[in-house]
């Protein structure tokens, strides 16, 4: 099944022999701390197993948003959302984001009460954010048939194109000297006294003082590799995007029987609101006692399966030498086979709620696998047991919007600079030191 197309990034023929960093992993995260490490003169190498931004970066839903996030997210994404409003300017390229805000409906008075009481976690940040009733929000957005009781409507909120964000962070990484290295899997580090001293690539050595694992779904199995438990599993999310469409809304919505953003091209990305499936794999038992809390919150969203993925995953070795193929030179692009049932379903709400669907011609289907933690927080965090060694993985569907500003938490900590937020709601030894995992906002 094709993915999305995405702004193709040509990776840089000579390997660096040396750098100061190498950034693992390509996506939204990686490209955004290679981009502020070698702003700061850093010699940085950004290595992908496969193309710059393939797998969840691009097929994510391109939100752009504070609202309704985790609030231990929120300190982290109110600097995203200043770095966004920028972001284009400062790296001279088009990564398709616009303020057009983004609205969270609620169909009753528990969910009303509840966005409200949600919406208090801004207070003191200078984002327009605010309830609206049912009437307003009917005026907010014309055309619309939906009878509820009101909505969240965060203004400050956005949208950006996922095809071509990650891609363009890269290509302004490259203009700041980054090297840039595309199917080029990393098999492993090296430590000398007991500190990083260098990574194996697949094309062969490169020495460096520090690494950043920033590998999405597949940061798991590589932190594996090295005596390190990073609890993560797979949620899977199927998406549609429309041809262009005439009479839809300006703001993204989210709705119980769907979730929509209107594209630069004009159409329309389309998913799911409420529903997601999750793949049972062997990760799922080693992890089960962790994402307990999890489950028994969001169990009504999560379609349970047993597939083909159970085998597919149990056939990945968890160690493997630096001289043979990784896992990771295998599969070059995770691109499942999305559910149509579940974005059909999504759509023909929507033309319930908005009649202007009823023309809407379906240029495009896939789905994509993202990474998520027990609490739906990042790690974020440098790794005491091996120095040099640093990790920002685990956004749990959350990455997207917050990525620039996680890219600049992880480059302060790399080069020990203050953090621009508080850094311990992000570190990886919560999972480990007896600290309460808590799922607040949801995958």
């Amino acid at each position: 099944m094709p993915g999305p197309y995405v702004v193709p990034v040509h990776g840089d023929a000579e390997l660096p022999k040396e750098v100061d960093v190498v950034v693992i992993g390509g996506g939204i995260i990686g490209t955004s701390t290679a981009l502020e490490l070698a702003e700061q003169g850093l010699r940085v190498a950004l290595c992908e197993k496969g193309g710059i931004g393939q797998e969840q970066s691009s097929r994510n839903w391109g939100w752009v948003r504070i609202s309704r996030r985790d609030p231990r997210e929120v300190p982290l994404m109110a600097e995203a959302l200043r770095i966004w409003s920028t972001l284009d300017t400062r790296i001279g390229r088009d990564t398709g984001y616009k303020r057009a805000g983004i609205i969270f409906t609620c169909a009753n008075d528990k969910e009303y009460a509840d966005h409200e009481r949600w919406n208090r976690n801004l207070e003191g940040y200078q984002f327009e954010s605010r309830m609206v009733s049912g009437a307003e929000f009917r005026n907010l957005v014309p055309g619309s048939q939906m009878d509820i009781k009101g909505a969240l409507y965060t203004a400050a909120d956005g949208r950006a194109e996922p095809q071509r964000a990650a891609p363009a962070i890269a290509e302004a990484a490259r203009d700041k000297g980054a090297s840039i290295l595309t199917e080029c899997a990393v098999r492993g580090i090296e430590t000398a006294a007991g500190r990083i001293s260098g990574v194996i690539t697949e094309r062969g050595p490169i020495a460096c003082k520090a690494v950043v694992l920033a590998g999405g779904a597949w940061s798991s199995l590589f932190a594996g590799m090295f005596g390190l438990d990073l609890p993560q599993l797979k949620v899977m999310n199927s998406v549609l995007r429309t041809k262009p469409l005439e009479g839809g809304p300006e703001q993204a919505i989210w709705a119980n029987g769907f979730a929509l953003r209107k594209r630069q091209d004009g159409g329309y990305t389309i998913a799911s609101g409420h529903e997601n499936i999750v793949d049972i794999v062997p990760k799922s038992f080693r992890y089960a006692s962790k994402f307990f809390p999890a489950l028994s919150k969001e169990w009504r969203s999560l379609n349970f399966r047993l597939s083909g993925r159970f085998l597919d995953e149990a056939r990945i070795p968890d160690h493997w030498a630096m001289d043979e193929a990784s896992p990771f030179e295998y599969c070059r692009v995770l691109d499942p086979k999305p559910s149509t049932k579940l974005s059909n379903t999504a759509l023909a709400n929507l033309k319930k709620a908005f009649p202007a669907f009823e023309k809407a011609e379906i240029a495009q289907r896939w789905a994509g696998y993202i990474d998520v933690t027990p609490d739906a927080v990042p790690v974020i965090d440098a790794i005491d047991s091996i120095p040099g060694f640093h990790i920002a993985t685990g956004f749990s569907g959350h990455g997207f919007g917050i990525g620039p500003a996680a890219g600049r938490l992880m480059a302060d900590i790399v080069t020990g600079k203050p953090p621009i937020v508080d850094r311990k709601n992000f570190r990886f030894s919560r999972f480990h030191d007896g600290s309460k995992i808590e799922l607040i906002s949801g995958f």
